[in-house]
């Protein structure tokens, strides 16, 4: 059987699956389905500094290929995630998770990321300046190398486990923001978040998401995704996460020959909620089958003849 385990900003995983954040909760929910510690990791659910109720509903909209959400980072805010969600997870998870976080101002984001990284089960900070779905906070920080980088800076400045900041596709130069988070001291890269997009109803002939516009996520955007995480690679020297449309096995060694050194899962785990468990399943025929005894020996594979 081939070797899954990749290192991850100095922390082993046992293979580079992590269900995305806002598609996975806080794990509990699919300990009930199955044992979630066969997965590498997970990103959980979006923090705040204060409770968030989200946007109005409707927040869905299903799509070729694909689906559109807008959300809007519901969650019960940071104090109650450590309170009540960290010790109900460490029921059911026994290895470090990630912790994504999210803000309007970059002292949202160095409160919150302060607080969770003075708890023990939180392996990696998951900064994310790449939300499309909220006014004045998320995206806006990551549409430029500066705001990137001053968020990096402030979030490194209060805290000691690995930083890996969460970024945009709804850019013009996504390279130059990675190298900037990268200058001003992030461990890692994730990208992509989800992208852009919009329904409008026929008959009403009204956006069909009250908040008009939402992330568009699902296996249409996994070219862009593949796209951009090589780009991302070839540019920095710190690792990076990929994201964006993975649904299979094979879709993660993809995302691995592209750079990427561990893979996130997002819209798929809200199709089939096994998709996670069963794509680390999947990942030893895979393997085999394309001569790969080693995951970690794959990495920019596909960048290697220049």
């Amino acid at each position: 059987m081939g070797q899954l385990s990749v290192d991850l900003c100095g922390i082993r995983l046992d293979n580079p699956v992590i269900p995305a954040s806002g598609t996975f909760g806080y794990g509990y929910e699919y300990a009930e389905l199955y044992d979630i510690n066969e997965l590498g990791t997970f990103s959980f659910k979006g923090t705040t500094r204060e409770p968030r109720f989200g946007n109005p509903t409707p927040r869905i909209a299903e799509c070729t290929a694909g689906m559109i959400n807008a959300v809007g980072l519901q969650n019960p805010g940071v104090d109650k995630v450590i309170a009540e969600e960290l010790p109900r997870l460490a029921g059911c998870f026994h290895k470090p998770v990630m912790a994504n976080v999210s803000g309007f101002s970059v002292e949202d984001y160095a409160y919150t990321c302060e607080k969770l990284d003075k708890e023990a089960q939180v392996g990696w900070l998951e900064v994310n300046v790449s939300c499309p779905n909220v006014h004045g906070g998320g995206m806006s920080f990551g549409t430029s190398p500066e705001a990137a980088a001053e968020v990096t800076r402030a979030v490194k400045a209060v805290t000691t486990k690995p930083v890996i900041i969460k970024l945009s596709p709804n850019v013009t130069d996504i390279v130059a923001i990675a190298k900037a988070c990268e200058e001003a001291g992030a461990d890692g890269i994730s990208l992509i978040n989800t992208m852009l997009g919009m329904r409008i109803d026929l008959r009403t002939r009204r956006p069909v998401i009250a908040n008009k516009m939402g992330g568009f996520s699902g296996p249409a955007i996994f070219p862009v995704a593949v796209r951009m995480v090589y780009q991302v690679a070839s540019a920095v020297s710190i690792p990076v996460i990929g994201m964006g449309g993975v649904s299979t096995a094979e879709d993660v060694v993809e995302m691995m020959l592209a750079g990427a050194t561990a893979v996130e899962v997002g819209a798929a785990n809200l199709v089939d909620p096994y998709a996670s468990r069963n794509i680390v399943r999947d990942l030893p025929a895979v393997m085999a089958r394309h001569g790969i005894e080693r995951l970690e020996d794959i990495i920019g594979g596909a960048r290697k003849d220049g």
